[in-house]
């Protein structure tokens, strides 16, 4: 078998393809210390990344309950003026004074 002849053709005939330099992993060539500092700055981040999520969430949540608190107020105010149009105004008052009190034994 003879050797490459010049440093453009290949043994093999695919001259057409570039040639690629041999596979050498560089994964152990990293020292440990430097593999500890990112691994470190990428639990920062994502520490970082995760507190933003939650703050973000709990925003959401907080304007989701007073989007309801504000829908159930209507409602009662609503229902409360119905039972006027029906009641007299001082048995109203007595129910709603009533309900409240209930209200405040169940929670």
């Amino acid at each position: 078998m003879s050797t490459l002849t010049a440093p453009s053709l290949r043994k093999n005939g695919k001259q057409w393809h570039t040639a690629r330099p041999a596979f050498r992993p560089t994964r152990s060539l990293t020292s440990y210390s430097k593999r500890l500092s990112s691994q470190t700055a990428t639990a920062v981040t994502k520490s970082k990344e995760r507190e933003m999520k939650a703050e973000k969430e709990e925003e959401r949540q907080n304007r989701i309950t007073n989007i309801k608190d504000r829908r159930e107020k209507k409602a009662e105010k609503e229902r409360f003026e119905k039972m006027a149009e029906k009641m007299h105004a001082k048995r109203v008052e007595r129910v709603r004074r009533r309900e409240k009190r209930n209200k405040l034994l169940k929670s």
